[in-house]
């Protein structure tokens, strides 16, 4: 029988831990945490008084995708479909979760689970090397359970954010590594455009990136940008609460918006609706998009996200920064699933509601 865990099982689910597994090993405090947090799933198979195994499940803030976190069955009950069972079971909480997909990772040399991922419609779709305590890789696989809504999404490369601050840089470099898929990826790059696009300061530390300092690093780079921002005034100003910083803010943008208008890049002073960055989307533009953070990570600072792909319900984003203090992989944050909704309202910024997008597109002169 499958039903959810409590605390009263901690003791056994320790246990067959210890049992299943020499390394990479949940701990009591561990368990202890998915059984009490409140985006976590572990469900137990028992039958009789005996604990024959179990599966835990994580949900991301914001985003409607799961991820299979971790799976045991006791070595004396294997061969009889509990894993198969625990597996379905899992998918269905994720079901009752609003989520659209469940993702997850196997040890490469893991031959019964890649076995059962794979006969369960487990899509692999990337690898980690020297992932585990051992220095074993894994396979990443995931699964669309709600495969009526057909996404389309587009295989753009990912690039993960290697400071604080470079969400923007991160997120641009995805957009235009879609238009051009033999542009390199490198830190270098990530600075520069850095370098060249930041507001100069931001609510503390490092200064972020505006739209309109990543529009002309797009263009500086042979890419077309169209940009939509629904506030004339100086951005992001708010953050910080000196008179001088703000200045310096004002001045920074006003010599982006002097460039922008000499180029005559496309720039509206207006909200980009969801429908028209779909179809901007569909007609072969990228759409990188400021967000609010709070919604997914409790922390109210902006942050960039580049879309790739849209269906009936849902928005898809590359999310540039993996938060690894709460467990998430780059896994965890690619083609993440968004309600559109819920995209809706966190594609905005701040006490004033800024909204802002860029749609990144070949220029004429550089298609093929």
């Amino acid at each position: 029988m499958i039903y959810p865990a409590t605390l009263e099982h901690l003791d056994a689910l320790v246990a067959l831990e210890n049992r299943s597994f020499d390394t990479d090993r949940l701990s009591r405090r561990s368990f202890r945490h998915l059984l009490t947090r409140g985006n976590a799933v572990l469900l137990v198979d028992e039958e009789g008084g005996r604990l024959r195994g179990y599966v835990a499940i994580l949900f991301n803030a914001g985003i409607s995708l799961a991820r299979l976190y971790s799976i045991a069955v006791d070595n004396v009950f294997k061969g009889q479909g509990i894993g198969h069972a625990l597996v379905a079971a899992a998918e269905q909480a994720a079901l009752d979760g609003e989520c659209v997909a469940m993702r997850l990772e196997v040890r490469r040399d893991n031959t019964a689970s890649l076995a059962l991922f794979r006969r369960m419609g487990y899509r692999e779709f990337g690898s980690y090397e020297d992932y585990y305590e051992d220095h074993m890789g894994a396979l990443r696989f995931e699964k669309v359970l709600v495969p009526h809504l057909s996404p389309d999404v587009l295989p753009i490369r990912y690039y993960r954010q290697t400071l604080d601050f470079t969400c923007g840089p991160a997120a641009l470099m995805m957009a235009m590594g879609a238009l051009d898929p033999g542009l390199a990826f490198s830190r270098h790059m990530e600075l520069r455009i850095w370098r060249e696009s930041t507001t100069i300061f931001m609510t503390a530390g490092h200064g972020g990136c505006g739209p309109y300092g990543l529009a002309l690093a797009a263009w500086q780079r042979g890419f077309a940008c169209e940009v939509f921002v629904n506030d004339e005034g100086a951005l992001f100003t708010d953050s910080v609460r000196s008179a001088e910083k703000k200045e310096v803010m004002r001045l920074v943008q006003e010599d982006f918006v002097a460039e922008i208008e000499q180029l005559a890049l496309p720039l509206h002073y207006r909200q980009l609706s969801l429908a028209e960055m779909r179809s901007r989307f569909e007609a072969g533009g990228i759409p990188v998009v400021l967000i609010s953070s709070y919604r997914i990570y409790h922390e109210k600072f902006p942050h960039w996200v580049v879309v790739t792909g849209f269906d009936d319900r849902y928005v898809y984003v590359h999310d540039p920064y993996v938060d690894e203090e709460k467990g998430k992989t780059v896994t965890d944050c690619m083609n993440m699933p968004i309600l559109q909704k819920d995209f809706e309202r966190m594609a905005r910024y701040g006490k004033s509601g800024l909204r802002a997008a860029m749609i990144i597109s070949r220029r004429e002169e550089h298609k093929p």
